[in-house]
């Protein structure tokens, strides 16, 4: 961990972290954000097209059956056969859509579960990174109230930029 791996600061609880590591980890964690996204995204894009194609086989296979019924028809065969395969067309059409939406739904509620823990892993690396980030602010706004000589006792918030030409500024002094 990078706050084990740190100098401790002579006489006090604290540590100085390197900026170079502490930037490394942030551009890191901005370049992990979006591939767990888009991994998340694609699952989720797959799922549409996997019920779409379910569906388009079902209406497919019930065209076929009733272009089927009709040249049976036209061929003159009897009118209850011809009832009765349309039933059968219908009942094995519904069949086919229920199962098709079925799996669907069940690759839906998996797309989702896989997003939702990919969701929560990432919130845990994010908390467990901005907690360090957190202990180093901390640790080097101690250190420097503690080489400080100023009677006040500014927060360790006085340390931080107020706005971005601030923090600019701060970069260059560096």
């Amino acid at each position: 961990m990078l706050v084990d791996s740190s100098k401790s600061v002579p006489l006090s609880n604290n540590v100085m972290v390197d900026k170079s590591k502490i930037n490394e980890l942030v551009a890191q964690l901005r370049m992990a954000v979006p591939q767990e996204i888009r991994r998340a995204e694609e699952m989720l894009s797959r799922k549409d097209d996997i019920m779409s194609s379910a569906v388009s086989e079902a209406h497919q296979a019930r065209q076929q059956l009733e272009q089927d019924f009709r040249t049976r028809l036209g061929e003159h065969e009897l009118g209850r056969k011809a009832e009765e395969m349309l039933r059968e067309a219908e009942a094995a059409s519904r069949r086919m859509i229920d199962q098709a939406e079925r799996e669907a739904e069940s690759r839906r509620n998996q797309a989702d579960a896989y997003a939702l823990r990919t969701l929560r892993d990432l919130e845990r690396e994010l908390t467990a990174a901005t907690g360090s980030v957190r202990k180093g602010i901390d640790a080097l706004a101690g250190a420097t109230l503690a080489a400080s000589p100023s009677p006040s006792i500014p927060s360790p918030n006085d340390f931080a930029p107020s706005d971005d030409r601030e923090t600019a500024d701060y970069g260059r002094l560096r």
